[in-house]
């Protein structure tokens, strides 16, 4: 049995602890973008299309912690630099505190947090065939400044209302705060069978399924401290498989490994060394 991941292998929502679910409902609807779609309670769910990328789950108690592990941030992948475009003009009309930018050469990007602190990335793809590889193969990428002028410019005659994120858009990655990137890799490219891309020097990693620049990041950044399952911020994240047959070779290779898990819905349940949370899913 291979033990690679499916190279079809991709992150799907992310399940965030909240402290207030009415205001983050807001901000993700009137901000983001991201269309209402359920509500049970205390818990919601928002996405685009009929495809639930951001489930939120309030609990008033969750704890605030510091230097732990946990998000970095999840990121928005829109289908075109055009719609990119479209949601950066939104979000300065709407006056949206924003983050940072990054031309990261596959790919151009924008940050902001929500409210309670949640990182998030709004990004686009270059197309494949213009990543540039290194003379041994490896993949190019860095953060350098992005050309936001030259991007509002592919908007400048586009007078079509802003409706929301666009039909097509996903949860292209997701960045994790870990507390050691060696534990990280055995656990995500040993066990779970993901591919190491690259490494950003000695405290961040970046791996993928099916040769994509990045599916999943963890650095060193905020702290080593294990995650405790109740603290406020990211309860899990979905890895969606294309098919049973794809769980299933995953599965045994935790069980080999003696990586406990858990049914959660309709998915397994499992942490990485760090107290990050996965759920495997099938698409």
């Amino acid at each position: 049995m291979s033990n690679g991941i499916h190279p079809q292998t991709i992150v799907g929502a992310v399940h965030l602890n909240v402290r207030d679910l009415d205001r983050l409902l807001a901000y993700y609807e009137e901000r983001i973008g991201l269309r209402f779609h359920w509500r049970d309670g205390r818990r919601a769910g928002l996405g685009v299309g009929e495809r639930d990328l951001l489930i939120l789950d309030e609990d008033p108690a969750a704890r605030e912690t510091t230097g732990t592990a946990g998000l970095y941030h999840f990121a928005l992948l829109l289908p075109s630099r055009r719609e990119l475009a479209r949601a950066l003009r939104h979000l300065a009309a709407r006056e949206t505190p924003l983050s940072g930018f990054a031309d990261h050469l596959v790919s151009e990007a924008i940050y902001l947090s929500d409210p309670e602190g949640n990182g998030i990335e709004i990004y686009r793809d270059r197309p494949r065939n213009e990543w540039r590889r290194d003379a041994r193969g490896t993949l190019q990428m860095d953060t350098i400044a992005l050309d936001v002028r030259g991007l509002m410019a592919t908007v400048a005659d586009d007078a079509e209302p802003w409706t929301g994120m666009p039909p097509g858009t996903t949860v292209g990655h997701i960045h994790l705060h870990v507390g050691d990137l060696a534990q990280s890799d055995a656990f995500y490219v040993g066990v779970l069978g993901f591919d190491l891309v690259l490494r950003y020097g000695h405290s961040a990693n970046f791996i993928s399924a099916g040769g994509y620049h990045h599916h999943i990041g963890y650095n060193l950044w905020a702290g080593r401290a294990h995650r405790p399952a109740d603290a406020l911020g990211l309860r899990w994240f979905d890895v969606r498989l294309p098919d049973d047959d794809a769980l299933a070779a995953v599965r045994e290779r935790l069980t080999e490994a003696g990586v406990a898990g858990s049914q959660e819905g309709d998915g397994w349940l499992v942490a990485d060394p760090a107290g990050n949370r996965v759920r495997l899913v099938v698409a």
